[in-house]
């Protein structure tokens, strides 16, 4: 019966065996980018790329159909008030006005033969009436038909460069169709391309600054006259037309030019990375490392705007704090974290 003694010890040996060779469980140590934020970075600013146009560009046409008969001017003329820049063939214009003297002449005398046969007796006042209606009628005519005649020569209103002729000899216009441009002297705009998240801030601005491609040493102070209420189609951005204050002979249309919009300086703003948020149950939230521990914890955030691929945070992070930028979908509260920039903890040594 030496054997049933023997049986609790080996049970007690194997137990403790089994309880050495259980392993530890293992915790995953997340390697993370990050970034120690502080305050008052504000708003980066904006750089806008556009083209350098006339404040006012004219867009002439006729004021009745034609054959053009001369082409008097070619893009790039420069052209002065009152100057000819088209002549429609006047030959029907001519005519009507030459039928219409002719019945102005006709009626006047008519009615200076009515008003002698009243005198006499012999007709009556309203005949005199008729006639003299007639002779408003007539008169109202031909200075219509000479009205029309001036029309057949397209002027410039205003001093300025022609842009662009969409006319030549020989091609049969109509009414208001635009067929000369001209920019006018004056004024110079730069228009650009803005996008949605930028158009507060460029509304904001209370001056811009507009520098030239080709003069990068020239600086022009400017500020915003007009904000599109609509995207383009096609590119989906609005169109801003930014005036320049100080324009001078260097501008010249169709410059490449950049209009630059400075940022706001807010000490209290913050500017973070768009993959540092991390969204739960509609409540905008960062990781924070502590860097005791290595160890990260959510923080609710409330943010004040977004450009492009930064946010701007308001309220929920004073400055000084580590927030993890890239991997924030991947972490778990209290989960130990490996910063990216920090080397890799050395192997220990066999047996040791």
């Amino acid at each position: 019966m030496r054997w049933k003694a023997v049986l609790p010890a080996v049970a007690v040996v194997t137990a403790l065996a089994a309880c050495s060779a259980k392993e530890q469980p293992y915790e995953e140590v997340r390697p993370v980018r990050t970034m120690v934020v502080k305050q008052g970075d504000g708003s980066p600013g904006a750089t806008l790329s556009g083209e350098v146009r006339a404040r006012r560009e004219a867009r002439l046409g006729f004021r009745l159909g034609g054959k053009v008969a001369e082409r008097m001017v070619e893009v790039g003329d420069r052209v002065r008030p009152g100057q000819a820049l088209l002549r429609l063939d006047a030959q029907d214009t001519s005519l009507q006005l030459s039928a219409s003297r002719s019945q102005y002449q006709q009626t006047r005398q008519d009615y200076e033969r009515a008003v002698q046969l009243k005198s006499q007796g012999f007709v009556s006042q309203a005949e005199v009436d008729r006639r003299r209606a007639a002779l408003d009628a007539a008169e109202a005519q031909f200075k219509l038909a000479g009205n029309q005649g001036s029309y057949t020569v397209l002027k410039a209103e205003r001093a300025g460069v022609v842009t662009a002729v969409e006319a030549e000899v020989g091609q049969v216009v109509g009414a208001g169709q635009v067929l000369v441009r001209v920019a006018e002297d004056g004024g110079r705009e730069v228009v650009v391309s803005v996008p949605e998240s930028r158009v507060e801030e460029l509304r904001r601005a209370d001056k811009l600054a507009v520098t030239l491609w080709a003069v990068p040493g020239k600086r022009y102070d400017a500020r915003l006259r007009e904000m599109a209420p609509d995207t383009d189609p096609q590119t989906r951005t609005y169109t801003a037309r930014v005036s320049i204050d100080n324009p001078d002979e260097v501008l010249r249309l169709g410059m490449t030019a950049t209009v630059q919009v400075p940022g706001r300086s807010d000490s209290r703003t913050i500017r973070l990375p768009l993959t540092a948020i991390y969204d739960r149950d509609g409540q905008t939230l960062v990781w924070l490392v502590d860097p005791k521990t290595q160890r990260v914890a959510t923080r609710k955030v409330t943010l004040a705007g977004a450009q492009n691929d930064v946010v701007l945070v308001a309220e929920g992070l004073s400055g000084g704090e580590t927030v993890v930028t890239a991997g924030v979908h991947l972490l778990h509260p209290n989960q130990q974290v490996r910063l990216a920039q920090a080397p890799a903890p050395a192997a220990k040594p066999a047996g040791s």
